[in-house]
């Protein structure tokens, strides 16, 4: 089943939507991966509107092994690792952190412009 909504202007939106998605499944997923995909939707809807100015869509899907959150926004940019800036001035740790909460990310071009990011995690 795939659930998507209005784009979130807000990672509590985000993760509200991503609630909403993961009553849908049947099996439930465990409450620690519940918790890693409202960390996870959060550092994405975050970076997004931080790094390109908004949140177009967001979606969410699951097969039997894996959960899918796709993020699309206007900037071509990719996500970068940079050195996390220790004392908060800066930022640097949300990319680091979807990698390491993902199983696979995947970023494309999204027509006429902007990307898309899809990652995916273990059910």
């Amino acid at each position: 089943m795939t659930v998507t909504g209005p784009p979130p202007s807000r990672a509590a939106d985000a993760r509200a939507a991503a609630k909403v998605f993961v009553a849908t499944l049947d099996p439930r997923p465990a409450a620690t991966t519940i918790q890693d995909l409202l960390l996870l939707v959060s550092e994405l809807v975050t970076n997004a509107i931080r790094h390109a100015g908004a949140v177009t869509a967001l979606s969410f899907w699951a097969d039997e092994a894996m959960l899918y959150v796709q993020v699309a926004d206007p900037s071509r940019d990719r996500p970068r690792q940079r050195t996390p800036d220790l004392s908060g001035g800066t930022g640097g740790f949300g990319w680091p952190l979807i990698l390491k909460l993902a199983d696979k990310a995947d970023i494309r071009d999204h027509a006429p412009r902007g990307k898309v990011v899809l990652v995916s995690m273990a059910r």
